[in-house]
């Protein structure tokens, strides 16, 4: 579903990304694992639009995207869940769930949608009318998803969703996050620092260091691997 292929990116003068070439099979979960600084959000916001890459491509379904508009590859179905979330505080719950349909015009395959966020999350059901900014960590992570997923997305980029949250409710969502893989058919990209938790529920993993691709490999295979347990695992 999604390849690049030999992705440079930059912010300015300062290189973050060093040749980057993987892949994601459709309807598989793969992960990106890394140190803070590797570029794995850098890599996501390639993906997403959000950064062009100054060579290299990046294609979805076939076709090259690494030149086109987010919204434009928000309509071929690629959607992000960022980093800290970043939902619209001042807004209600219900109001960013609609915001991230924003595209669509299907007016039942909404409500469908948005009835299937509430059978995922029914904390958020609850809680339709309460302001954004107002709710828990769990329940903000558990916001930003369902609006990934009100998009109705072929291709999920889910950037560290268990930043701050309780192992608990990380858990939780994890199990979420590989129902919506199974029973959706979302093709998924996790970026996470859990590396023991992404690499449970993914098939196949990449860690990037300093930009750069230093393995590459199945997660179970990474997980024998003594190099990824001693620096990702702790043990």
């Amino acid at each position: 579903m999604l390849r690049l292929t030999d992705v440079h990116a930059a912010y300015g003068p300062i290189l973050a990304l060093h040749g980057v070439s993987l892949e994601v099979p459709t309807g598989s979960i793969v992960t990106l694992l890394g140190p803070n600084g590797a570029g794995k959000t850098t890599t996501l916001r390639v993906v997403s639009g959000l950064l062009h890459p100054s060579s290299g491509t990046v294609e979805f379904e076939g076709r090259r995207i690494d030149r086109m508009a987010a919204e434009a590859i928000v309509s071929l179905g690629v959607s992000q869940v960022p980093e800290n979330r970043q939902l619209f505080a001042e807004l209600t719950v219900l109001e960013n769930l609609r915001l991230g349909a924003y595209i669509r015009r299907d007016r039942n395959g909404i409500k469908q949608d948005m009835e299937q966020v509430f059978h995922y999350f029914p904390i958020l059901h609850d809680r339709q009318k309460q302001v954004a900014g107002t709710l828990s960590g769990g329940e903000q992570q558990m916001l930003a998803i369902g609006r990934g997923l009100m998009a109705r997305p072929r291709l999920l980029l889910l950037d560290e969703p268990s930043m701050g949250l309780a192992p608990l409710v990380t858990r939780e969502i994890f199990e979420i996050v590989k129902s919506i893989n199974q029973k959706q058919k979302v093709t998924i990209l996790l970026v996470e620092q859990n590396a023991s938790l992404a690499l449970a529920i993914a098939e196949h993993g990449y860690v990037l260091e300093t930009g750069r691709i230093a393995l590459s490999d199945t997660c179970a295979n990474l997980q024998r691997s003594e190099a990824v347990r001693r620096s990702y695992l702790g043990y």
